[in-house]
């Protein structure tokens, strides 16, 4: 049976690799309909938020005192753009379509003390300023350092409020305004109809100190520094723009506009690009094929091994020699007796079933396509989403479970289920919310959003948990699929060997599972800590796929070798054996915290460390609950394959 299988496995795992390869290239259903530029039509750019991986605190873009029009209009958010921090705002920067303007002047502005502090502060913390144009976020392309004029460019998400430098000759180090812009729209132009529609937004920043003659006039002042009349363009920063309290600040831009190759539908493609794209491959693939062995050959020990225990047992059977027998048929009628707090194990295991349905789901939304990366926050939103409308299948999974254990309070578990995690996950974030709304940060949840979260979970999510609860504490006990019966009076367990000591045998089993996801792990890191473009679920798929495998195979092995020391209380040892990969994913978390990041700030600290925590404890549900689940399949398989009086 074991050799008839093998092909289909081969072919399943060709199957996950092609589509992995597919959707690693950034596949993606665009999610907003294309818009036709005709030329002169206006563009009107929206800035986002001021960001910064030193700080992971977003602000305001108008929180510094940069230009702002007369009436500030903000976009509409969904949930996601929200939780994120993000606040799309109008500016003063308005193009027209294939119309290039040279040294075009915004505004001039005059700091005082305090503004020139919260500049210096942004600089310091380098936080960039991000902007949208036609759902396309404004980005800094960064060339190769090796001259490669065939390696791809790559790309910087939104751009730095300035920089700290020293003039020729000076030790001293200053802070700098990148005040003049220059932006490059792309666009790919229907010859037909002579429409353009924007590919590309990109920009390089300068700082430079613009001079005048006479008295400042609105709309009506030329500069000397910026004049395409008199052929005077910035295109260096060599006379640079100080941040000083009582100084004059100019803000320019220039705005050109190039004809483009790339099609509409696949303008996201050269930013989701990955420069590191055989690096990935090759970590994935080689964690893929260690993983694949390693199971391979746990799955033929096991096999051979149950094989020959089997035979063994009913041999003895037949031979009426049952009184001699050892190894795990020994606690058949231990092997199903309740465990400790079980009904806590029942919350845990229908959470982990929830957590289990969101990603299932979510990965196959984002897999075909329906998480576009132009809809921003979306990926968020559909995960809380997802993960409300799952509560009937965690309430299903509890309640029939508990009724396996012979409960009969399934309303107080289903409570439980509906409270326990999210109650937990839900303070935690009021805490860290808290914290960043000390600092004033626009990354702050308002009220009406932590309203609208509490209604998602108390309007949607507890009454499906009820409901998946009633359906399955209905359905026939699952006591009655249990292969052998339960005796009342519990069997002594024998003393085990060290190295089967449940802490040693837990710790030993969380770290196959963490090792076949960390290198994923060192990517989404970076995604979300470093603010780079994530949308390589292809990989993803593959690795929790790897995930799922992984936890199954060593909760069944060591499961079985727990059986075999007569040790039968196996129930939460299972859910805690894959389950302590967590530990190690919280670890590995702390290791990338202090030699990846940059973070000074303390409450930037408590920031990573509190959400890297809830990360951390859903992980420790969701693998946890697969672990359970092989072991609880295990356990029925081969207590059904022997004769048992």
């Amino acid at each position: 049976m074991a050799t008839r299988e093998v092909p289909l496995l081969l072919l399943l795992l060709v199957v996950m690799v092609l589509a992995g390869a597919g959707a690693a290239r950034g596949f993606y259903l665009p999610g907003v309909a294309p818009r036709d530029f005709r030329k002169k039509d206006q563009l009107a750019v929206k800035v986002n938020q001021l960001s910064s991986i030193k700080t992971q605190l977003p602000y305001s873009y108008y929180s510094l005192p940069f230009c702002r029009p007369a009436t500030i209009v903000d976009s509409a958010e969904n949930l996601g753009e929200v939780l994120r921090g993000d606040r799309i705002e109008n500016s003063l920067y308005v193009f027209e379509m294939r119309e290039p303007r040279l040294c075009q002047i915004v505004c001039k502005t005059a700091l005082t003390h305090q503004e020139a502090k919260d500049f210096r502060e942004k600089i310091d913390d380098e936080y960039r300023i991000n902007m949208i144009l036609d759902n396309l976020p404004l980005v800094v392309p960064i060339r190769s350092l090796l001259d490669d004029h065939d390696a791809p460019t790559s790309y910087q998400l939104g751009v730095h409020v300035g920089i700290k430098g020293q003039y020729a000759g000076s030790n001293e180090e200053k802070h700098f305004i990148y005040n003049h812009l220059s932006f490059l729209v792309k666009y790919h132009r229907d010859e037909n109809t002579d429409l353009a529609r924007i590919v590309g937004f990109e920009v390089k920043p300068f700082s430079t100190k613009h001079e005048y003659d006479g008295e400042w006039k609105e709309n009506e002042t030329r500069l000397k520094t910026c004049d395409p009349h008199s052929r005077r363009l910035v295109v260096d920063s060599d006379s640079p723009q100080e941040v000083e309290a009582g100084k004059e600040i100019i803000f320019t831009y220039d705005v050109n506009f190039e004809e483009s190759d790339i099609k509409w539908a696949s303008r996201w493609d050269s930013y989701l690009l990955m420069t590191d794209d055989q690096i990935h491959w090759f970590s994935i693939v080689n964690s893929l094929m260690i993983v694949l062995f390693l199971s391979g050959m746990l799955a033929m020990i096991m096999l051979r091994t149950l094989y020959r225990d089997i035979s063994k047992y009913n041999q003895l059977e037949t031979q009426e020699e049952a009184q001699e027998e050892t190894g795990w048929k020994l606690v058949h009628g231990d092997v199903f007796r309740p465990p400790a707090r079980a009904g806590t194990l029942c919350v845990f295991v229908g959470t982990g079933v929830q957590f289990l349905g969101m990603l299932l789901v979510t990965l196959l939304f984002a897999i075909l396509g329906l998480l576009s990366p132009s809809n921003r926050g979306g990926l968020m939103t559909a995960m809380l989403l997802v993960w409300a409308f799952m509560g009937v299948l965690a309430g299903y999974a509890a309640a029939r479970l508990y009724r396996g254990f012979r409960g009969s309070e399934w309303k107080a578990v289903a409570m439980r289920t509906a409270l326990a995690f999210p109650g937990a996950a839900f303070a935690v974030f009021f805490v860290l919310n808290a914290l960043i709304w000390g600092e004033r940060s626009s990354g702050a949840v308002p009220f009406t959003t932590m309203t609208a979260l509490v209604l998602l979970w108390f309007g949607i999510s507890v009454p499906l948990v009820f409901v998946g609860s009633y359906l399955g504490f209905k359905r026939p006990a699952a006591t009655e699929d249990y292969p052998v019966r339960t005796n009342k009076i519990p069997r002594p367990i024998p003393e085990q060997p060290w190295y089967m000591n449940p802490a040693m045998s837990v710790l030993i089993g969380g770290i196959l599972p963490f090792g076949a996801v960390f290198i994923e792990l060192f990517f989404i890191l970076t995604s979300i800590w470093l603010h780079q473009f994530y949308y390589i679920f292809g990989f993803l798929f593959l690795v929790f796929a790897i995930l799922v495998v992984t936890c199954a195979e060593i909760a069944v092995v060591l499961c079985y070798f727990q059986l075999c020391g007569e040790d039968y209380e196996w129930w939460w040892r299972s859910y805690l054996t894959a389950g302590s990969s967590a530990l190690y994913l919280f670890l590995y978390a702390a290791f990338y915290f202090f030699t990846k990041l940059d973070i000074t700030k303390v409450v930037s600290g408590v920031l990573y460390f509190g959400y890297m925590l809830i990360a951390s404890a859903a992980f420790f549900v969701l693998t946890g609950t697969i672990g359970f689940y092989a072991c609880f399949w295990f356990t029925r398989l081969i207590y059904s394959s022997v004769k048992i009086d």
